[in-house]
């Protein structure tokens, strides 16, 4: 089979089309024959040796894909040969099969599409771990989502308006922000390039707290990191969540006086382990999405697709920070 490989740490041009052995079935497991492979910014790091997690080399990068069903391992009953599924595989799918647990894969509608489907169960499984599971977010507060044009961002708009919340959508550009407002925020707020001087610190902090007035955000979705991370902090409402998820700007340092001026709470948020618990965990949030997708709520936001030959051009773009919503790798 083809498939795109990391042979040495580097960036996305180090990564090569090569023709590697088929995967081998073992029990418990299902092999899919992959049509698509979202890309997510993990997709960055772990190439790099950057990630929480660092496969034996030589490996496939790819950590959500959807596709076919060509064989079933013993001990498996819940597929069967031609089912179509989506899964969450951390590495791997960005090859034209891909072996994994049975219990990290989902059927998938007949009329969702392999492409959406490729970026759904990560994206959305984050988003939707994040504000119902960890923030607990309930009907009728405000949500602020930074970084809202991304595909966790874009996911947790939708999923705070299917529980009821104003969302409040924060971006670097106009465009992003008629995305974001496409997608059901309520309002959109367009906050200063970091790094920050003295001013644009100050400006960051007002626009959020503007957007959120009057008690500020009751939650917080966090997927930038940076310094972007303190002026949400500071717009946060008494008693607010604050969800860490991703650092796409870097890092944060947050002053703890912060929280307990504000006493709120600082929640970390890692879909991926927590999925490690409990075989229920991954089938039980996918029904609940895959409900909201065919009552029309969620919609996937793709705005590129690239041929497998073309993943490290894929997964360049996304470090770049250049992308709105979701890239998706066609691997057939």
């Amino acid at each position: 089979m083809k498939a795109i490989m990391s042979r040495s740490a580097g960036g996305p041009e180090t990564l090569v089309l090569e023709e590697v052995e088929d995967p081998v079935l073992a029990a418990g497991q299902i092999v899919v024959r992959v049509k698509a492979s979202g890309v997510n910014f993990p997709d960055t790091l772990i190439i790099e040796d950057r990630y929480q997690f660092k496969p034996k080399r030589p490996f496939s990068p790819g950590a959500e894909f959807s596709g076919v069903v060509e064989e079933i391992g013993s001990g498996v009953s819940s597929f069967r040969p031609g089912d179509r599924v989506m899964g969450f595989s951390r590495w791997g799918a960005m090859a034209e099969k891909i072996a994994i647990d049975a219990s990290r894969c989902v059927v998938i509608p007949d009329k969702m599409p392999f492409d959406e489907a490729s970026v759904f169960i990560l994206t959305y499984g984050t988003s939707y771990y994040a504000l119902k599971n960890r923030a607990a977010l309930r009907r009728g507060e405000t949500l602020l989502v930074l970084g809202a044009a991304g595909g966790v961002g874009l996911a947790a708009i939708e999923i705070g308006k299917a529980m009821g919340a104003c969302v409040v959508a924060a971006v670097s550009t106009t465009e992003k922000a008629t995305v974001a407002r496409g997608h059901g925020a309520d309002r959109a707020v367009i906050y200063p390039t970091a790094p920050f001087d003295p001013s644009s610190r100050q400006d960051a902090v007002r626009l959020l707290k503007d957007a959120c007035d009057p008690d500020g955000a009751h939650v917080v979705c966090d997927v930038v990191g940076g310094e972007y991370s303190e002026a949400a902090l500071r717009s946060i409402a008494w008693d607010g969540r604050f969800l860490v998820i991703g650092f796409t700007a870097g890092i944060p340092q947050i002053p703890l006086n912060l929280p307990l001026l504000k006493s709120c709470q600082i929640v970390g948020v890692f879909w991926g382990p927590w999925l490690d618990r409990s075989a229920d965990h991954l089938s039980r949030s996918a029904a609940k999405l895959l409900e909201l997708y065919e009552g029309g709520k969620l919609r996937p936001c793709i705005s590129a697709r690239f041929p497998l030959a073309e993943a490290g051009d894929a997964i360049a773009q996304l470090a770049a920070r250049k992308v709105i919503g979701k890239i998706v790798v066609n691997i057939d």
